[in-house]
């Protein structure tokens, strides 16, 4: 009982002088301590301010100004989606002018496809990787693109890259089995067979019910058709 009412007296001493240790820091250093919590409060407010003062008003006009350039998109009108009618801004001018706002964002990706659309594929290029990407169907889109991109370019090592990460950003029946059917073809383009069999199979086991998959076998057979050869 000594013993254990000892240790009990030293952990209460020890958590005594961690305490009084502790007040004579804030004591010694209680002015920068103040600047320093005055400082997070400011930087908290500031941006909160930013956010609701100058943001939301510049995103509510953004959008405002981003619908003639998506309506002229829709209707494969896309040099005046890119570069506007003269009285409404096109994507670009969007991008430019509101930094920071999702409608300036978005229209990265916009002006991605029509230059990727118009061969233009580096500018594609570009603008795709610039886009912060957040939508489980836009961001893969994106990517996939971008492998389009590199293949048009003769890059195929980096489109299989970007199919394979377009595959694997939103796992779904859609846009999945697509971009892994195009990473095989890359693949095949390399003469890499296995790895296009690799995608191929994992199109038929993963995504059954897929358009692409019931073409599978076609491809599979095919690919290691090559590999015994």
């Amino acid at each position: 009982m000594a013993k254990r009412t000892d240790k009990t007296e030293e952990n209460i001493q020890a958590v005594e002088q961690a305490l009084g240790k502790t007040e004579q820091f804030i004591e010694d250093n209680q002015k920068i301590i103040l600047i320093v919590l005055g400082t997070i409060v400011f930087v908290i407010l500031a941006y909160f301010a930013f956010q609701r003062f100058y943001i939301a008003p510049k995103e509510k006009n953004a959008a405002a100004q981003m619908f003639m350039a998506e309506k002229y998109f829709e209707m494969d009108s896309l040099n005046l989606a890119l570069n506007g009618d003269g009285i409404n801004p096109g994507f670009l001018a969007i991008i430019s002018d509101y930094k920071l706002t999702k409608s300036s964002n978005l229209s990265k990706y916009y002006a991605g496809v029509i230059y990727m659309e118009k061969g233009e594929f580096e500018k594609a290029i570009d603008y795709l990787e610039d886009f912060d990407g957040s939508d489980q169907i836009l961001e893969p889109m994106a990517s996939g693109a971008i492998g389009d991109c590199y293949v048009e370019l003769g890059n195929l090592n980096k489109a299989v890259s970007n199919y394979l990460d377009a595959a694997d950003k939103s796992k779904n029946e859609f846009s999945t089995p697509l971009f892994l059917q195009k990473a095989g073809w890359a693949y095949e383009l390399l003469k890499d067979y296995k790895n296009a069999v690799v995608v191929y199979k994992r199109i038929k086991t993963e995504f059954p019910k897929s358009n692409e998959a019931r073409e599978m076998d076609k491809y599979i057979a095919r690919a290691e058709g090559f590999l015994k050869k």
